[in-house]
C-alpha cells in the first residue's frame, strides 16, 4: 500500500538516532505499518539499520533482537537451538498460529509482533508462556525490563510509552529447558487463532499456563505443581478478558481455552 502520508526515511544506526521528531515512528519489518493507511505518520525511521544480533544464546538463557524475523527464529528452531532446550520445538508451532505467508515470515520481525500487541499474536503467546523479557530502552538513555506478559495490556495496547524502543527479548535458561507445549484453535482452517494456550513443567515441578487470542492481555495462571482436572478448568474459567468478535464469542474462546488447557496437561508428563 501506498502510505501516501509519509515523507521522510532516514536509518538509524546509533542510539542517538532513535530520537523521534513530531509525526515519526520505528519500522521493523513494516508488515502491519505498510498493510494500511497511517494518518498520523510522517516518518518513518529503519530499525534493521541497527544491525542487532538476531539470536544470542547466553548462560541466561535466549536473547532475541528485536529486528529478528520470524523466518530466522523459525530456521533457528529447526536447527540450531542447544539440544538440552526442549522448549525450543514449539516455536514453529507458535510461528504457524500467525495467519500469515512465508513473504511475510520473511519480513516480519518478532520485536515488531509484540510491540503491534494484537490479543492474537503469535510472538506474545510464545513468549509470554516462556516468562520472557522484554528489554526497553527509553527516550532518557536508559533501559528497563518489564515480563511481556504485562507488557501487552490490550489488544493493540501495552506499556511503551512514545520514544521507548523494544531492544530486545530474553527467554530464562529454565523455562528453554522445561518441558513445554503450545496449542492453538480456530473457527476456520487457515483463519487467525482464536485461542492459544501454553503450558509448561518446569525443573522443581511448578507449572505455568499461558491464555492468549482468546483474552484480550495475556493470561498467565501459575501452580505449585502440576494442578488436577477441576483446578485448571476453576482457573481457566475465572480468567478475565475473554471477548466477542466475528471469529468467535467469549464464551466459546473460554471453553476451548479450557479444552486445550486439559489436553496439554495430559500431555505434560510425558
Amino acid at each position: 500500500m501506498d502510505i501516501h502520508t509519509v515523507t521522510s526515511f532516514r536509518s538509524a544506526r546509533t542510539r542517538a538516532d532513535l530520537a523521534l521528531a513530531p509525526g515519526e515512528t520505528l519500522l521493523g519489518g513494516g508488515t502491519w505499518l505498510m498493510s494500511e493507511p497511517q494518518p498520523g505518520t510522517t516518518g518513518f525511521v529503519d530499525l534493521t539499520t541497527m544491525d542487532w544480533p538476531d539470536l544470542e544464546v547466553t548462560p541466561a538463557g535466549l536473547r532475541i533482537g528485536a529486528t529478528c524475523t520470524i523466518a530466522r527464529f523459525v530456521a533457528w528452531a529447526h536447527h540450531e537451538a542447544p539440544s538440552d532446550w526442549p522448549a525450543t520445538a514449539m516455536i514453529p508451532d507458535a510461528a504457524n498460529a500467525l495467519l500469515a505467508s512465508a513473504k511475510v515470515w520473511n519480513t516480519a520481525t518478532v520485536g515488531g509482533n509484540i510491540c503491534q500487541s494484537f490479543a492474537a499474536a503469535a510472538m506474545v503467546g510464545l513468549t509470554a508462556g516462556l516468562d520472557a523479557e522484554a528489554v526497553v530502552w527509553t527516550p532518557d538513555g536508559g533501559e528497563r525490563r518489564e515480563p511481556v506478559a504485562t507488557l501487552v495490556t490490550g489488544n493493540q495496547q501495552n506499556s511503551l510509552a512514545r520514544g521507548e524502543v523494544l531492544r530486545a527479548v530474553e527467554i530464562p535458561v529454565a523455562a528453554l529447558r522445561s518441558r513445554f507445549v503450545l496449542r492453538k484453535i480456530a473457527l476456520a482452517e487457515y483463519g487467525r487463532s482464536g485461542a492459544v494456550v501454553t503450558g509448561r513443567v518446569d525443573s522443581d515441578g511448578t507449572s505455568v499456563f499461558g491464555i492468549t487470542a482468546a483474552t484480550w492481555a495475556p493470561t498467565v495462571l501459575r501452580f505449585a505443581v502440576l494442578p488436577d482436572r477441576a483446578a485448571l478448568r476453576a482457573a481457566v474459567d475465572a480468567a478475565s478478558g475473554y471477548y466477542s468478535d466475528p471469529l468467535g464469542s467469549a464464551d466459546w474462546r473460554r471453553g476451548v481455552s479450557g479444552v486445550l488447557a486439559e489436553r496439554i496437561r495430559t500431555e505434560l508428563p510425558a
